[in-house]
């Protein structure tokens, strides 16, 4: 099992993601969004205080990565140099985007609390969001158990997003 948001990690959600035909979420999703409308977009998760090292005891990091949609499919990737445009991005935690990742902080509930930060079109990051919800329904455990349980003591500290 991989660290959450490690390199391993990503690329196990992104296999587990690029195997869905997600083209009904995707379309549902575009629905609300002049962004999202033709189908494609992205969204970065800029997160901070993700810990660092192969074994999660180095130095704090700060990682994004970027869910990018098209086609009816959704792909997540690395994205260290900030490279890959984005339609939305949100800045948080590590902490919080982990409890977000598991179900247990609402996004909606984060923003309102300024515990996270949206840049660009928060249209995006509902269609995002959409999308992502409709993977992990059809997922379901699989998901779950790609994150490694010693994950738990670093979520339960929630971090606020660093200025920019």
């Amino acid at each position: 099992m991989a660290r959450y948001l490690s390199p391993e990690w990503v690329a196990a959600f992104d296999a587990a993601l690029g195997a869905l035909d997600l083209s009904d979420a995707v379309e549902a999703a575009g629905a609300g969004s002049l962004a999202a409308a033709d189908g494609t977009f992205s969204v970065a998760q800029l997160v901070t205080g993700v810990p660092g090292g192969p074994d999660g005891t180095g130095p704090e990091e700060e990682v994004r990565v970027v869910l990018y949609v098209a086609g009816g499919r959704a792909r997540l990737v690395l994205d260290p140099g900030h490279a890959v445009p984005s339609t939305a991005t949100i800045v948080l935690g590590y902490g919080d985007a982990l409890s977000m990742a598991r179900g247990e902080l609402d996004p909606a509930d984060a923003l309102a609390a300024g515990r996270v930060r949206v840049r660009g079109d928060l249209a995006a990051l509902v269609a995002g969001q959409d999308v992502l919800a409709a993977a992990s329904a059809r997922l379901g455990a699989e998901l779950g158990g790609l994150t490694d349980a010693a994950d738990t003591a670093a979520g339960d500290t929630a971090t606020a997003p660093q200025p920019d």
